[in-house]
């Protein structure tokens, strides 16, 4: 048996600024964020830069601030810290009303949200079978499960099981062995908490990116948009597909390139479809989509991962979603563009 991984490798996005921090000469240029700051989170990493800072603010003390607020969204959303709120929430078997913290409820309503939106393709009930496969906290065994295995756990997942209440912040779940996973979200999410965080602290030109999920807003160090670079879905090299200028807006890339499992030659991406329980299997490498949230185009660059190109880009035209298409062609890749992705790039289709 031939087995080849890649897995948990970071951001389907470059950020244009960093690879061209040094000029054609090397030198480094002269401009630089005067808040700029890298680090670790939710199993990732993240990078926010500022391009002005109030007079009374420091880089130490934004530094602090923003360090405090990740690990308490990591604290409310990881699968893999066992005293998460979303952990306990998950160990709780029973299927009365549990009361849970208003950021948790937060993001499952717009997780919900998405998919009734979605018909269901974008479901964080999926957790059980993104561990199945080996892409959650349990432990890898790069193999496909058996037939047996995934039907019993399509018996476990359905969005539609899990309930809000709308007079005050509860959940409950229909199942009891319900187990939630909100990768496809809390990353979306932690990036709006950061942006947020430095409005508060009045920072208006800023770019928030926390594992290839991003928010920006104002300028750049030049006084221009930010220039977001969405990466060529290959496997052999990191390389440049489009340079995007945006601001004022929530970011999301989705793709198949970077984590997956390959055993004999078939490969097993880590998106779910939760119609089959399987891996998805198309010809769209990568989705990029443009919301006012990144925690909306979180959602929906997975639920559109899911969809594939067509019906991926039918949903997209119907809802009006600016999104980006990579597809894969016996000539490499091939673009599409969404209408209002076009409109708000100022492009032609």
């Amino acid at each position: 048996m031939l087995l080849k991984t890649k897995l948990k490798l970071s951001s389907c996005l470059f950020l244009i600024f960093i690879l061209s921090s040094c000029d054609k000469a090397g030198e480094k240029k002269s401009q630089d964020y005067p808040y700029n700051a890298v680090g670790m989170t939710m199993g990732t990493s993240y990078n926010i830069k500022a391009s002005k800072l109030p007079d009374s603010l420091t880089p130490d003390e934004i530094n602090r601030q923003v360090k405090a607020l990740l690990e308490k969204v990591n604290g409310q959303m990881s699968t893999y810290q066992k005293d998460s709120e979303l952990s306990l929430f998950n160990q709780n078997t029973s299927t009365d009303w549990q009361p849970v913290s208003s950021e948790f409820y937060e993001v499952i309503k717009e997780a919900l949200k998405i998919s009734q939106l979605s018909n269901g393709l974008f479901d964080v009930t999926v957790g059980p079978l993104v561990n199945l496969w080996g892409f959650g906290p349990e432990e890898m065994t790069f193999k496909a499960p058996d037939e047996t295995s995934v039907k019993n756990r399509l018996n476990l997942i359905g969005y539609n099981h899990l309930k809000l209440k709308e007079d005050g912040l509860f959940v409950k779940k229909d199942i009891a062995g319900l187990y939630v996973d909100l990768s496809g979200i809390a990353k979306g999410y932690g990036v709006d908490q950061v942006a947020s965080l430095l409005e508060r602290l009045g920072i208006v030109d800023y770019m928030v990116e926390i594992g290839g999920e991003i928010r920006v807003k104002g300028k750049n160090n030049k006084g221009e948009p930010w220039q977001i670079a969405v990466e060529k879905p290959t496997e052999e090299s990191r390389s440049i597909e489009k340079v995007l200028a945006i601001t004022d807006t929530g970011m999301a890339t989705s793709g198949d390139y970077r984590n997956y499992f390959e055993v004999d030659g078939v490969r097993f991406s880590h998106t779910i479809d939760p119609r089959t329980g399987k891996p998805i299997k198309h010809k769209l490498a990568s989705i990029t989509i443009l919301s006012d949230t990144s925690m909306e185009a979180d959602a929906l660059a997975t639920a559109i991962m899911v969809k594939g190109p067509d019906e991926g880009y039918q949903f997209a035209e119907q809802n009006h979603i600016a999104a980006f298409f990579i597809i894969k062609s016996d000539k490499g890749f091939d673009e599409l563009k969404s209408s209002a992705f076009a409109k708000r790039m100022g492009m032609t289709k």
